[in-house]
């Protein structure tokens, strides 16, 4: 009888032991999974709806409800000039329509310098700051770089011509840097950059300050203009750049002969009979 009560005995002490140890297991299992449940909750950045669109966009298009859409976007990495509830796209009682005024992606950020404000127009007076001009330049396949130029491209403006002589005694043709990294905001007629392949163009608009305008336009009108374009990601500023024809040859300018100055001679005539004869005395001035 002691024996079956010893082995009942031990065999509850086990299936205790048993017990603990499984419900240690589970707790510190519920532990582990609390805590990395915790260090992931700590990893959610907080955010807010902005607009995107809900489709490729291109320059000009009136923007519709239908075209965008919000998705949650982190409060820390909001682009400048997004749209969100405080900065709504679409204002309540908003009836004018807002214009595409930059070829957009699909899930791009729609941005306040990408569209126009309600009711305005997306030309040419949309893409121009305050103060500047837009100003048509001519250009052919040479000087226009092959057609490859695209609005909202920055190009340097050389200056091709003779200089008049009441100006400049040199002789020959002067290429001279006249305006550098001047923006392009539209090729002949479109203000798009969605343009396929090169194009050559008639006339390339350019915006530029009214003091600019003068200056662009008195060098079209006296000379050749040629366009040089500049690389997106170059912040270099150039410096005066002018090339004439002896710097382009290496020829060095002669200097003028000095010619050594004639001795003066003074003389008086005199008559001797029917004859006048010259006779030289010294100059007395």
């Amino acid at each position: 009888m002691r024996m079956v009560f010893g082995l009942v005995l031990l065999a509850g002490i086990a299936l205790a032991g048993g017990a603990v140890y499984m419900a240690k297991n589970y707790i510190g299992q519920y532990q582990a999974a609390l805590a990395a449940e915790r260090a992931e909750r700590d990893k959610i950045v907080p955010t807010i709806p902005v607009y995107v669109s809900d489709r490729v966009l291109k320059y000009g298009e009136a923007l519709k409800t239908e075209d965008v859409r919000t998705v949650d976007w982190p409060v820390t990495a909001i682009p400048e000039g997004a749209f969100t509830a405080d900065n709504p796209l679409f204002a309540e009682g908003q009836q004018d329509p807002r214009f595409v005024l930059r070829a957009m992606e699909k899930d791009e950020a729609i941005l306040k310098v990408k569209v126009t404000e309600p009711g305005e127009e997306a030309g040419l007076t949309s893409r121009l700051a305050r103060g500047m001009r837009a100003f048509a330049l001519r250009v052919d396949v040479a000087s226009g770089v092959s057609g490859f130029l695209r609005p909202g491209d920055r190009v340097d403006v050389y200056w091709t011509g003779r200089v008049d002589k009441s100006l400049d005694a040199s002789v020959g043709e002067v290429t001279k840097l006249i305006e550098p990294a001047v923006q392009l905001i539209a090729i002949d007629q479109s203000a798009t950059s969605d343009l396929s392949g090169a194009s050559v163009a008639q006339t390339v608009t350019v915006s530029v300050a009214p003091e600019q305008v003068a200056k662009l336009a008195q060098a079209q009108s006296t000379g050749r203009l040629s366009l040089s374009l500049v690389g997106a990601g170059d912040d270099t500023v150039a410096g005066a750049i002018e090339i004439d024809q002896r710097s382009l040859l290496g020829i060095e300018k002669r200097a003028a002969a000095v010619q050594a100055p004639k001795e003066k001679t003074c003389s008086i005539r005199t008559r001797r009979g029917a004859e006048v004869v010259s006779i030289p005395i010294p100059c007395t001035n």
